[in-house]
C-alpha cells in the first residue's frame, strides 16, 4: 500500500471512528423492543467483528475465506428488505436477517442470542452509516395474497423465466450455472455466484413464498439481482414464484401434488 493509499485510508478509519462515537446515541425499534447501540457494540466485538470487521466494513479476519463476501455495513446496502431497490431497510429487517441469517452464506442464523441483544446489534449496525441518521426507510413493499399453484402458472412461470432472461444467471434448470454466472461480481467487484434454486426449500432472505415474491419486487442490493418491480405484474411475480418452486427437488414433488389435487 503506497504512502498516500494508506494515508487515505487512516483518514477514513478516523471519519468512521468520529461517527461511530456520535452514532452511539442511534437506536432500534422493533415492535416493542428499544435497540441500544452502546449495548450493541460489545455484543458486536463478540460476534460479529470477524467477518464485518472493526470498521463495518466487511474487512474481518475471516472475509478473506467466505463467499460470498461479508456485508459493507458502511455502504447501507442491504439484500434482504421490506423496502423498495436503493431504500434503506426497516429495523425489523435488520432484525429478521440477524435472527434468520443468509441462507447459503457464511451469515447464521442468531436466534439464540435475547429479543433485546437483537434489537441492540440492530441499533449498532445502523452506526456505521450515515445514511441511517440522514434517510428514512422506503415504505414496505405491498405483498398480494397468493393465488393457489398451477400448471397453468407453472407453465406461465417457466416461460417468463425463459423470456426475461432469468436463465442466463440462473441457468436452465436453475442451477445457478447460466453463461453469465461466470462474470458476476458484486457492488464492491468481489465475484458472486447466482442462486441455485434446485438446492433445496431456503432462499436468501427466507423460505415462503412471500419471501420469493417480495425478493422479486425489493432486489437484493449489493447484488446483481435487480428488482423486477417494473418489469412484471403481481400475477406474473406470482407465476414465477411457482415456477421457481418447481426447480427445487426437495419440493417438486409437493407443488406437483398440489397442482394435482386442485
Amino acid at each position: 500500500m503506497s504512502n498516500k493509499s494508506g494515508l487515505i485510508r487512516r483518514v477514513a478509519i478516523s471519519i468512521l471512528i468520529a461517527w461511530n462515537v456520535a452514532g452511539y446515541a442511534q437506536e432500534s425499534h422493533v415492535g416493542n423492543l428499544v435497540g441500544n447501540a452502546r449495548r450493541g457494540k460489545a455484543l458486536y466485538q463478540r460476534y460479529c467483528i470477524f467477518c464485518h470487521g472493526q470498521y463495518g466494513d466487511g474487512r474481518g479476519e475471516s472475509a478473506a475465506y467466505l463467499d460470498p463476501k461479508p456485508r459493507d455495513f458502511t455502504k447501507a446496502a442491504f439484500k434482504c428488505r421490506s423496502t423498495p431497490s436503493g431504500s434503506l431497510p426497516l429495523d425489523s429487517d435488520l432484525y429478521d436477517t440477524i435472527t434468520r441469517g443468509i441462507h447459503a452464506s457464511g451469515m447464521p442464523s442468531w436466534k439464540p442470542l435475547l429479543r433485546q441483544e437483537r434489537a441492540d446489534l440492530v441499533a449498532y449496525v445502523k452506526t456505521f452509516s450515515p445514511s441511517f441518521q440522514e434517510e428514512r426507510p422506503g415504505a414496505p413493499v405491498e405483498i398480494p395474497p397468493e393465488p393457489p399453484p398451477s400448471t397453468e402458472s407453472i407453465q406461465r412461470g417457466s416461460e417468463l423465466f425463459q423470456s426475461m432472461n432469468c436463465w442466463s444467471c440462473h441457468g436452465k434448470d436453475g442451477r445457478g450455472n447460466g453463461p453469465s454466472a461466470v462474470s458476476l461480481t458484486d457492488s464492491k467487484g468481489n465475484p458472486i455466484k447466482p442462486f441455485d434454486f434446485t438446492s433445496g426449500p431456503t432462499f436468501k432472505c427466507g423460505n415462503t413464498d412471500r419471501d420469493m415474491y417480495r425478493d422479486l419486487v425489493t432486489g437484493l442490493d449489493g447484488t446483481p439481482m435487480p428488482s423486477f418491480a417494473s418489469a412484471t405484474t403481481a400475477d406474473q411475480r406470482w407465476d414465477l414464484v411457482h415456477y421457481i418452486r418447481t426447480l427445487s427437488t426437495a419440493n417438486r414433488s409437493g407443488h406437483i401434488l398440489q397442482v394435482k389435487g386442485r
